[in-house]
């Protein structure tokens, strides 16, 4: 499957998962409305767009259905799939630029040329600082082993050339400090409209020098193709609409924020990175994607990935856990149900330690048996309210490593709870079953209405 993100906009339509905006819309504010308005059924293609003659996409894959059927897979795939991909990666393909032309070179735009002002970068929430772009691949590479690291920041318009950065004490901020230690700038690509697949890939969850394109071309099926920037030493998926090239400069912090974040809260005004803009290129008539902060597109990006990386580490604990989901109230970033098929007494205590452990910003656990959906939350907290003592099944781990955009953190400092929710193994099962209407499953209330 090739990652194009024009062909899953016209398969998207078609599948009714997309509606198109006719009338002109403003980026300040009343674009952000109308798309969060239409999630999570529906994203919204804007076609006109005050002030810029680009149209912009929002809600690419706005629910788990959407996310999958975008790849071709069904939800149930899914998982498989990019576990498969965390493990089986696909080299990418560099193209020559004598390959070209190349459609996002349509226009390259240098020195004096740059403007940032000529995109419809949307102003979402009532606090946020300034303009942002929210849903751009941040490519850069290890200044020591040369391997790319791909993720998605968000990015603050200062002016027509500079952005402020938020670089999380994740691997982009890791290796630009390998960089400003020797007293350089970090070079970096941003690649704005791009398939799914691509964005889905950028978040896995794995160690410095996994290139995360190699995870894409794995969830694709076929090599991811790449093709060198005009200004910087990186390279960029050749299907995408607009890139950004530019360094992060080194000893350089302004401030950055306000800005509305996954928790549904602002994150705070800081000193932040800094990018010097050194070029621009994007096709004739490009499509210009916003991800609307803490929409379902935003929470399921960071959870999906999240999710594989945490059932692999997981397994390796407890190999009877059957699957996880990290949860969009918890911004599919705090809140984890763990659903484990329990044989021995204290594996749902090793398996919610090993989730502690595949992410720092995981602060709350809960496992359940095998008969609770996970993902129904009615179901989940049933279990809670039939399945548990806090006194036996409750702990705390006080002091450790949170996520800084935590509002109720000390700073990124967190408490961390686990709950086991699960039948004790050596208790009287039949006291702990849910009640069930005999034949119900096979009712089709089409049938009797």
């Amino acid at each position: 499957m090739k990652p194009i993100l024009r062909e899953w906009l016209t398969e998207a339509e078609a599948r009714g998962l997309m509606k198109r905006v006719r009338r002109e819309v403003s980026p300040i504010h009343e674009l952000a409305a109308v798309g969060k308005l239409l999630e999570p059924q529906y994203g919204a293609f804007f076609e006109r767009v005050a002030g810029s003659a680009i149209p912009v996409v929002t809600g690419l894959a706005a629910s788990r259905e959407a996310m999958a059927q975008s790849i071709g897979l069904s939800v149930r795939e899914l998982p498989d799939r990019f576990n498969d991909a965390l493990t089986r990666l696909t080299p990418c393909k560099t193209l020559n630029r004598e390959d070209g032309p190349f459609a996002v070179k349509a226009h390259i735009l240098t020195g004096e040329q740059v403007d940032l002002g000529i995109l419809p970068a949307c102003l979402h929430h009532e606090k946020d600082s300034a303009r942002y772009l929210t849903a751009a691949l941040c490519i850069v590479k290890d200044p020591e082993t040369g391997i790319r690291n791909v993720s998605i920041h968000r990015h603050e318009i200062k002016d027509r050339s500079h952005l402020g950065a938020l670089l999380l004490p994740r691997h982009t901020n890791q290796i630009f400090r390998r960089a400003e230690a020797l007293g350089r700038p970090l070079e970096i690509a941003l690649a704005i409209g791009v398939h799914p697949a691509l964005l889905l890939s950028s978040q896995a969850t794995t160690r410095l020098g996994v290139d995360e394109f190699e995870i894409g071309g794995t969830l694709l099926g076929e090599p991811i193709e790449l093709v060198p920037c005009e200004t910087v030493d990186l390279e960029v998926p050749v299907e995408c609409e607009i890139v950004i090239e530019g360094r992060i400069l080194p000893n350089v912090r302004e401030n950055e924020g306000p800005f509305g974040e996954y928790p549904r809260t602002y994150g705070p005004r800081a000193p932040r990175h800094v990018i010097e803009v050194t070029a621009i290129t994007h096709r004739d008539t490009p499509i210009y994607h916003t991800i609307i902060p803490a929409s379902m597109e935003h929470l399921l990006l960071g959870g999906i990935p999240r999710e594989a990386a945490m059932l692999q580490l997981v397994r390796q604990t407890t190999p009877n856990v059957k699957s996880v989901h990290i949860t969009p109230a918890g911004g599919c970033r705090y809140h984890a149900v763990i659903q484990l098929d329990q044989q021995y007494k204290g594996e749902a205590k090793n398996a919610i330690f090993a989730a502690f452990a595949s992410s720092s910003e995981i602060k709350h656990v809960t496992v359940v048996d095998t008969d609770i959906d996970i993902f129904d939350t009615q179901d989940v907290e049933w279990a809670l309210a039939n399945r548990v003592q806090a006194g036996r099944d409750v702990f705390v781990v006080t002091g450790a490593m949170g996520n800084k955009l935590d509002p109720s953190s000390a700073d990124g400092v967190s408490d961390k709870l686990g709950i086991d929710a699960t039948i004790p193994v050596d208790a009287e099962r039949g006291r702990f079953q849910k009640i069930h209407i005999a034949g119900m499953e096979n009712i089709r209330l089409e049938d009797y209405l």
